[in-house]
């Protein structure tokens, strides 16, 4: 069996390795070797794109050699090197399609009137350097640190408008006839079935607020989540931390948490 040529090896070899580069760039933000911007920003949305066309093109080359030159062994070690960054180029593609479909971060069920974090967590997010916690009646052209940010079309909403808009099925749970304190207990269970962290509660006998923080595996991005329950409605909000887009992060985990407390609620 004849050994395919060195070209085609190394080709593949770079292709497998790409993965790994991805993973370290990710990871290594979680283990706070560098910060986000530099893992997300420089590592992979700055170098990563490069990184991948080059393999790409050498993974092209490698293939055209095989072809031409004669015993023509090797060829399906650069095609399945390409498949990789073609693969990711396609990955990357369906990442900016879901970024533009959800383009805040920052999701609450009672649009009107959403849940307000603690003081302790604002003050955590101020001390992180997060984004802040905007008002949902303001159009995003008014609040400086959207006003850069928000496309054209955005900047006439406000994030009121924008929830009701995006997510229309994400709406407030009603209490049924728990009180609030059987209220609040379902709903710190249901932010530890869900994986988050830190849940706390503060309660009073008409209302009740719980707080969590949910993290992510690959960049260990954290978003802060606070549930109110008062007025016979419990109502959720998940925040992140960095970033504009949150990919529909928040929607997923409004929506995901809100099934859990009811489940709970029907315990």
């Amino acid at each position: 069996m004849m050994t395919a040529p060195w070209h085609s090896r190394f080709a593949l070899t770079l292709a497998l390795l790409l993965p790994v580069y991805f993973a370290i760039a990710a990871l290594g933000t979680k283990a706070g070797f560098w910060t986000w911007q530099v893992g997300l920003g420089s590592l992979i949305i700055g170098a990563g794109p490069m990184l991948l066309g080059v393999v790409a093109l050498v993974c092209v080359v490698s293939l055209i050699l095989v072809v031409i030159k004669p015993p023509r062994n090797g060829w399906l070690l650069p095609l399945v090197g390409l498949a990789v960054p073609v693969g990711a180029f396609v990955m990357l593609g369906g990442v900016r399609t879901t970024a533009g479909e959800n383009p805040i971060h920052d999701v609450a069920t009672d649009t009107a009137s959403p849940p307000m974090f603690s003081e302790a967590v604002m003050t955590a997010r101020e001390e992180f350097g997060s984004n802040p916690v905007v008002d949902y009646a303001t159009p995003l052209s008014e609040i400086e640190w959207w006003a850069p940010r928000a496309s054209e079309e955005l900047a006439a909403k406000s994030h009121s408008q924008i929830v009701s808009e995006l997510y229309p099925d994400l709406s407030s749970l009603s209490l049924g006839q728990a009180n609030v304190a059987d209220g609040a207990a379902a709903v710190a269970l249901a932010m530890a079935d869900i994986g988050l962290t830190g849940v706390s509660t503060t309660e009073t006998a008409d209302e009740a607020t719980i707080e969590g923080v949910a993290e992510t595996f690959w960049f260990g991005f954290k978003d802060d989540v606070v549930v109110r329950v008062a007025n016979g409605a419990i109502d959720i909000r998940s925040v992140s931390r960095v970033g504009v887009s949150d990919l529909g992060a928040n929607s997923a985990r409004v929506a995901k948490l809100r099934a859990a407390i009811e489940a709970r609620l029907a315990e």
